[in-house]
């Protein structure tokens, strides 16, 4: 059972995480390419990071909400990841990670990827736990915190676990008033 108790807010910003990384041989498909496997390894860990930077607790990845595989990375590319907490929710928290891949003659980098994360803080029985509200900042946070709560509520509709009914955040997209 959850226990509610009062905690200190979190800023989005306090949640930042960052690793850089090659991608060597054992990296890498017949193409030459980053397999999307490992990224979405990398992109597990710096979201857990993340996810622990905003509770101080264990978590766990919950799902793997979206992925986007927009360019290939290729093999002894530079690549990013960047890992921030965009809504916490009662145990589980929503990450967005932005993967960036750097020009090796410039230092350019480009945006190539990203991913949502849902982690949930588990207390020493694997049980879930409260964590803090998360404080958004910038218009970027902004705008990933409000649509947080659309796409948790899609979740649930689609695993059957909320009625569309009960999706006021998903109809106030599609009812007008």
């Amino acid at each position: 059972m959850l226990k509610f108790v009062v905690m200190k807010a979190m800023k989005a910003a306090d949640t930042l995480s960052i690793t850089t990384k090659v991608v060597l041989p054992n990296d890498t498909n017949t193409l030459g390419n980053l397999f999307g496997g490992q990224l979405l390894a990398w992109m597990d860990v710096i979201a857990s990071v993340a996810a622990h930077r905003h509770c101080k607790r264990v978590v766990v990845t919950a799902s793997v909400n979206n992925v986007s595989f927009q360019k290939p990375i290729n093999h002894a590319s530079i690549v990013t990841l960047e890992a921030k907490v965009s809504r916490a929710f009662n145990s589980s928290m929503e990450i967005f990670v932005d993967v960036f891949v750097e020009d090796n003659l410039t230092g350019a980098r480009e945006k190539c990827n990203e991913a949502i994360y849902t982690f949930v803080a588990v207390d020493q029985n694997g049980g879930p736990i409260q964590v803090p509200e998360l404080i958004p900042e910038t218009p970027e946070e902004v705008a990933r915190f409000e649509g947080a709560l659309r796409r948790k509520q899609l979740s649930l509709i689609l695993a059957g676990k909320m009625k569309p009914s009960e999706a006021t955040e998903l109809k106030k997209l599609f009812l007008e008033d």
